[in-house]
């Protein structure tokens, strides 16, 4: 029997405008941007919707900014009757799944992300930690890379996105000597992510404890959907578990290849990616090709692609 996961975007996907048709067309939308400027005290949706690029690439705009985008297209979606069996989301991403699932209510949840991204970028001075994406290497050459580059700062794997994409992330000087040598042992490619912390990895257990803190202050709930967690790539079992898999989830690897390798293998078919951009989608495109199994992917950003998916997800129903 076919099954469908809702997969929801994480930071780097953010663009001015994300948001702005559904803010403009559906009052369940526009609820989710109003509560988060209330919540926030101040103007996220004028930030989203025709801010400065560089003050929406901040972290602690960036979180609360996609976060919020996802669920007002997610409230669309739902007000039309659609549902999933499924849903995880990368990083950031994992926030709106957690919304979704009822654990957390979104007030707490923008909150939330708006000191994670605070924490996680106090955690490292601006200018020590980077990340780097290497496309087409094999793995079992990944040894070698991180451990070429222990001499010169911490290296680890911030996330493994698909079979032909990993990121490493750590100290600026590591990451350079870690990219050298993934080229000298047959990545296709190597780019420099722009971002301002090395998210992911043991240099942000401090960042990890501070949001420990804020989620002891607030209210969660039992989980009524299965969210896949990006730290062991399996469902979380209980409102209990919820806590240290999102604090784990600041210093360790995130397992978005696994998390899909294990929705497909539940018998999910059809992925339907909520949020700005399409980088998920190409993701479990690639893992499905991977693993040889037919998946059917449908991206929800704007307006054009909500009704074209209204018409697929409907006819698959």
């Amino acid at each position: 029997m076919s099954k469908t996961a809702f997969i929801f975007p994480g930071q780097g996907s953010q663009y001015i405008g994300m948001g702005k048709d559904f803010y403009e067309n559906f009052d369940e939308s526009k609820k989710v941007f109003d509560e988060a400027d209330h919540v926030l005290d101040m103007k996220l949706s004028e930030l989203v919707f025709e801010g400065n690029e560089e003050e929406l690439k901040k972290t602690e705009n960036t979180q609360p900014a996609i976060l919020a985008t996802s669920i007002a297209i997610l409230r669309a979606l739902q007000n039309e009757g659609l549902d999933c069996d499924f849903t995880a989301g990368l990083s950031l991403g994992e926030y709106s799944s957690v919304v979704m699932s009822n654990a957390i209510s979104f007030s707490d949840a923008v909150r939330l992300v708006r000191e994670r991204g605070k924490f996680m970028q106090e955690a490292v001075p601006q200018g020590i930690g980077g990340m780097a994406a290497i496309l087409g290497l094999d793995r079992l050459n990944l040894p070698y890379v991180i451990d070429v580059s222990k001499e010169y700062g911490v290296v680890e794997v911030a996330n493994y996105n698909s079979p032909e994409q990993i990121v490493i992330s750590g100290e600026v000087p590591g990451i350079k000597i870690a990219a050298n040598k993934a080229i000298e042992l047959g990545a296709r490619k190597v780019v420099e992510l722009q971002v301002s912390a090395p998210f992911h990895t043991s240099l942000l257990f401090k960042a990890g404890i501070r949001l420990n803190e804020e989620l002891q202050r607030i209210s969660i709930n039992d989980l009524d959907k299965k969210v896949v967690s990006n730290v062991d790539g399996k469902v979380i079992e209980s409102k209990e578990h919820l806590v240290s898999k999102l604090v784990n989830q600041v210093s360790n690897s995130v397992l978005w290849q696994q998390s899909v390798e294990y929705m497909i293998d539940q018998g999910v078919d059809t992925f339907v990616e909520i949020g700005p951009g399409k980088s998920l989608t190409g993701f479990v495109k690639r893992i499905g090709k991977y693993m040889d199994k037919k998946v059917k992917t449908i991206s929800i950003s704007n307006l054009d692609s909500y009704y074209e998916a209204l018409n697929q997800l409907k006819k698959g129903a």
